[in-house]
């Protein structure tokens, strides 16, 4: 291990940033669907040696860049197949879009191997200041310039339902910190001191390890003593029409589209079903100015009941300017529309087009179709309907941001994720999306309904287990009763990201005590 730190150590010029990038590459496996945990190891122990021998900040922040490109860039891959629904138009955008976002957001990796490198701490401190830059940095991606905390490193322990507890008290950026804390901690073994005393050589990597099995202890006592209770009278229908994106807003073919949601709706099965949930723009009418379709939707279920489809929204036609919402939309048996929900957290480039005066001049475009922008709603808000606990909506992209899910004002008793995946194909994508969504189920200790177009579908309860799930790229109907929320909030519920970034505080004062005394005898 002591040779292997030293080789690292000892590269120099194109050789160590190639390898940093591999060990990024490598790390990438470590996220869902693969969960290849082992990656975690190689990649956090190796750049922290390749960092060792880094002896200025040019080349500390360029490794990092490095590490952080191989990292996102492979587990971004994905993004290329929504820019191949339409290539002609936007498949020139590719290697901006593959290249460029991975390499923007790398920067984060860059400045916390640079603040690794200034600090300049050496043993178990370095790994641990290593976890909490690191942490800092992801903490930093997912909320600077509207955010993209897609692919945060605690995933990599998403696998494991026991470690997932951990998330209901600090988050997945706190699980974060632990997993590189635990796969960065090996660096300690190798080198240093000859006189060193195993206790401090081996004692932190003990530590850590137990540490980490108490987690996962925990986690499973809490998963035993687990209650399965589901809200009485209920009965969901998720329909996946598996409908492809190149087929999905084609004018030829949108009746066929959403007469097979009809279809689907209204097979043989329970007798039971209350509610009907469809994925994002399963609609591809504006509802509100069609009532005969809301009629048509609303008799899909008995008196009482629901049916909740995702679908365009717009201003009334002689209301100007006009403006569209992405839309989730509720309508009873008598086809009303009882409750809206306009999403709010839209997705850049997919939705509304940033900076667009200066983009347009450059030829950028949003990759969906239409030229206008769509208009971001008001917030999370909480629906009320009948016959079934209030719920909050999350529509595609607004899973994946920790801490933003529910309201503050009114808070639901379930979730609900519609999403349209087929922009990602059979990749990677959707698995790391359906990920994040059982995360957000055990952050908040509320169970989460995932309805998508191509999949994946699925309920997890309170506590991130699921329950039931189709594969991607199926026709499937699934019947399922709701989960009861926890009767407590969690403690990430009730105090967010306060948690973690009080252990970041820790660590940066912790870490500015080891250095006080060497800066004053430099002086």
């Amino acid at each position: 291990m002591t040779r292997l730190s030293l080789w690292l150590s000892g590269l120099t010029g194109w050789r160590r940033y190639v390898l940093a990038w591999l060990l990024g590459a490598v790390l990438s496996l470590s996220l869902p669907p693969l969960y290849i945990w082992p990656a975690l190891l190689v990649g956090f122990t190796g750049i922290l040696w390749i960092l060792d021998g880094c002896s200025d900040r040019r080349s500390a922040f360029g490794v990092g860049w490095c590490f952080g490109f191989g990292y996102l860039g492979l587990s971004l891959y994905w993004i290329s197949s929504a820019l191949l629904i339409e290539p002609d138009r936007t498949g020139w955008m590719i290697p901006f879009a593959v290249l460029g976002l991975p390499a923007f957001f790398a920067l984060w990796v860059g400045l916390a191997t640079l603040v690794v490198r200034l600090l300049n701490i050496s043993g178990a401190a370095r790994v641990l200041l290593f976890a909490g830059a690191w942490c800092a940095a992801e903490w930093l991606r997912g909320h600077a310039f509207t955010g993209f905390p897609w692919n945060l490193i605690g995933y990599a322990a998403a696998g494991s339902d026991a470690l997932l507890q951990a998330t209901a008290l600090v988050g997945i950026y706190g699980l974060g910190f632990l997993v590189v804390l635990a796969a960065a901690i090996p660096a300690t073994l190798a080198g240093g001191a000859e006189d060193i005393s195993r206790a401090r050589r081996y004692g932190p990597a003990v530590l850590v390890l137990v540490g980490i099995a108490m987690i996962w202890l925990g986690g499973t006592v809490r998963l035993l003593v687990a209650h399965d209770e589901i809200v009485p009278d209920v009965t969901l229908r998720l329909v996946q029409a598996n409908i492809s994106q190149h087929h999905k807003w084609q004018e030829e073919r949108r009746r066929a589209n959403l007469a097979r949601y009809f279809q689907l709706s209204s097979q043989s099965g329970s007798e039971d079903v209350t509610h009907i949930i469809w994925p994002e723009t399963a609609v591809p009418y504006f509802l509100a100015a069609d009532p005969d379709l809301s009629r048509a939707i609303g008799r899909l279920v008995k008196p009482g009941g629901m049916v909740i489809t995702g679908a365009p929204r717009t201003t009334a036609w002689r209301e100007r300017p006009l403006r569209v919402w992405n839309a989730v939309h509720a309508i009873d048996h008598d086809g009303q529309i009882s409750g809206t929900y306009d999403k709010s957290h839209l997705l850049p480039f997919g939705e509304y087009v940033p900076l667009r005066p200066l983009l347009r001049r450059l030829g950028v475009e949003k990759i969906t179709s239409g030229q206008g922008d769509f208009q971001a709603g008001v917030g999370k808000t909480t629906i009320e309907m009948p016959g079934i606990p209030p719920l909050g909506i999350l529509i595609c992209y607004e899973a994946i941001f920790p801490g933003e899910v529910v309201s503050t004002a009114s808070r639901p008793a379930w979730l609900l994720n519609v999403t349209n995946d087929a922009w990602f194909g059979h990749t990677a994508g959707p698995h790391q999306h359906f990920t994040m969504s059982r995360v957000r189920a055990v952050e908040e200790g509320l169970p989460i309904v995932r309805v998508a177009n191509t999949g994946i579908s699925g309920v997890a309860d309170s506590y991130g287990r699921i329950i039931v799930r189709s594969d991607l790229g199926e026709v499937r109907v699934i019947d399922v009763s709701l989960p009861a929320a926890l009767t407590e909030l969690t403690p990430y519920a009730r105090w967010g990201d306060a948690g973690i970034l009080a252990v970041l505080m820790v660590v940066a004062v912790y870490t500015a005590a080891l250095k006080a005394p060497r800066i004053a005898r430099k002086e």
